[in-house]
């Protein structure tokens, strides 16, 4: 099978994004999405083309009851290929009339499983003929009754421990971390310019913004650049004091500052 390269690194606006369509993509809007996320619904319709292009998110497939959808059935074949031959076997058994999808195990026996329909055992015997004759040895094969799908728990940012402040947080060498949040409407930092927020000690000097994603745009921050709400911004703080630096961008300005 052909899989993308990536550097893509997923954070938790990115992890939000897919539970959510692994849930239930038909019914996901990006507007209730950026609510839960607090960013704008083009951010989250951002993300949502970047994780496509990058390869994550692979498409969109509806959940078909085949015996409801006229009494047909629904058979698993499971096969030995050799190793050197299973990506052109997958392809060539993909192609065969009622097989509807194909998976491919990195070692062992029983490394390709075959999903195929059909109105009868007829036609799942024809396919069982056709991967036989492809050069696929069918070791055991059964019908399926049942498929039960659910979301990667991990990606759900309401499970377990609360959702943390930051989007993400990478630790570097020399006690330097990067850090990137969202934007809060009422934090400290809002509608200010890096400039002004500096002058005014909103940002310290071993604090540095280094990129701001709005919307569908990723900008380069200069010193005229204005900090709006909902913004995510990546944050270097050379010192790792990440919570005080987070606190600019994400505190009320009602909170008081302890730090």
């Amino acid at each position: 099978m052909l899989y993308h390269n990536t550097d893509h690194r997923l954070d938790e606006i990115d992890r939000r994004v897919l539970h959510a369509l692994m849930d239930d993509a038909r019914n996901t809007s990006a507007s209730t999405l950026a609510a839960e996320a607090g960013v704008s619904g083009a951010t989250i319709r951002n993300r949502i083309h970047k994780l496509e292009d990058a390869g994550i998110i692979r498409g969109y497939t509806a959940q078909v009851d085949f015996e409801l959808a006229g009494g047909k059935l629904t058979n698993l074949y499971l096969c030995d290929v050799p190793v050197t031959d299973r990506e052109a076997l997958a392809y060539e058994a993909r192609a065969i009339p009622g097989v509807i999808n194909v998976r491919t195990l990195m070692t062992g026996r029983r490394n390709l499983h075959v999903l195929a329909v059909g109105d009868n055992t007829s036609d799942l015997r024809r396919v069982a003929r056709r991967l036989t004759d492809i050069g696929i040895h069918i070791e055991d094969e059964d019908l399926v009754e049942e498929e039960l799908f659910s979301p990667y728990g991990p990606f759900d940012p309401d499970d377990g421990e609360q959702t943390p402040e930051a989007n993400d947080f990478i630790s570097l060498t020399g006690n330097a971390s990067v850090v990137e949040v969202t934007v809060k409407a009422n934090a400290p930092i809002a509608n200010l310019t890096l400039k002004e927020a500096s002058q005014q000690g909103i940002l310290d000097e071993e604090t540095l913004v280094i990129a701001i994603e709005r919307d569908d745009l990723e900008l380069t921050p200069h010193g005229d650049t204005v900090v709006q709400p909902d913004d995510i911004v990546t944050v270097l703080s050379r010192a790792g004091g990440d919570a005080a630096a987070l606190s600019a961008f994400r505190k009320s300005r009602s909170e008081p500052n302890t730090q």
